[in-house]
């Protein structure tokens, strides 16, 4: 399997002497892994990698198209996320994510700039699309291009990419399944606030599993599959302050856009 870079701001000047050496006919020595690793400190590409087991295969023959998020763009993200995908029980959630952000050709910057789309590495299309002049990936925008590597091109964005299965977790819950999850948070809270944590997780635990046996429709195929993969965690953690939190923080996922 294949996976994006991830990349911090500090790189991208490094990266960019790297990229003006390929552009005059110099064949980059070092790979898309050696190149990003080189170019900085990547605590968060380091973890991910190993948490993936991905590092040999984006260090394989290629070739790859990267599209790799900054460590600004990983801070968008809702705290907790990274951290809760690093863990092993959700390798299959952060392989998803991470080989969608790979195409597995090499895309230069003025070929994507005539494209509407891209297929992805782990299945998914993603939306190629130009605004006031600057290439955007769904709603990332790419803002470095053909960072040149021995098996592929590195371009850089501003967003992390979520695969179509988690971004439909933006739909509505259905009342029913809004009627439980407030019911869950309003016994669970307090309980909380006292300092039983672990009867909290206890309850919320319950919620997600009631949840996933009520009639279709209740949750959709993207909420559901978060309630599963924070069920997941809790099932793996003896720390009740975190599975309550795991839980409470999918549970207010699912409700946002009703607020």
């Amino acid at each position: 399997m294949k996976i994006r870079i991830l990349l911090t701001a500090a790189a991208v000047a490094g990266l960019s002497l790297i990229a003006s050496a390929a552009h005059h006919g110099e064949k980059p020595s070092k790979d898309i892994v050696d190149t990003a690793v080189s170019a900085g400190s990547f605590q968060t590409l380091a973890a991910a990698l190993g948490a993936a087991d991905l590092v040999d295969t984006l260090k394989g023959d290629g070739p790859f198209t990267v599209f790799a998020p900054t460590d600004e763009a990983f801070a968008k993200l809702p705290a907790g996320t990274i951290e809760s995908l690093l863990k092993p029980e959700n390798k299959d959630q952060l392989v998803d994510i991470l080989t969608y952000h790979v195409v597995a050709a090499e895309v230069p910057a003025e070929v994507a700039l005539t494209l509407d789309e891209a297929g992805a590495l782990n299945g998914d299309t993603i939306a190629l699309t130009r605004r006031d002049g600057d290439l955007f990936l769904n709603d990332s925008k790419v803002i470095k291009t053909d960072i040149n590597t021995s098996n592929g091109i590195i371009h850089v964005i501003d967003t992390v990419l979520l695969p179509p299965s988690m971004t439909a977790s933006a739909e509505p819950i259905s009342n029913a399944g809004a009627t439980l999850v407030s019911m869950a948070i309003e016994k669970g809270a307090p309980l909380y606030n006292h300092g039983n944590h672990a009867a909290c997780a206890a309850v919320y635990e319950l919620a997600a599993e009631a949840l996933l046996l009520m009639p279709a429709g209740t949750v959709s195929e993207g909420q559901e599959k978060m309630i599963r993969s924070a069920l997941m965690t809790v099932r793996h953690s003896s720390n009740p302050t975190d599975n309550a939190w795991t839980l409470r923080r999918t549970f207010d996922s699912m409700m946002a856009p009703m607020m």
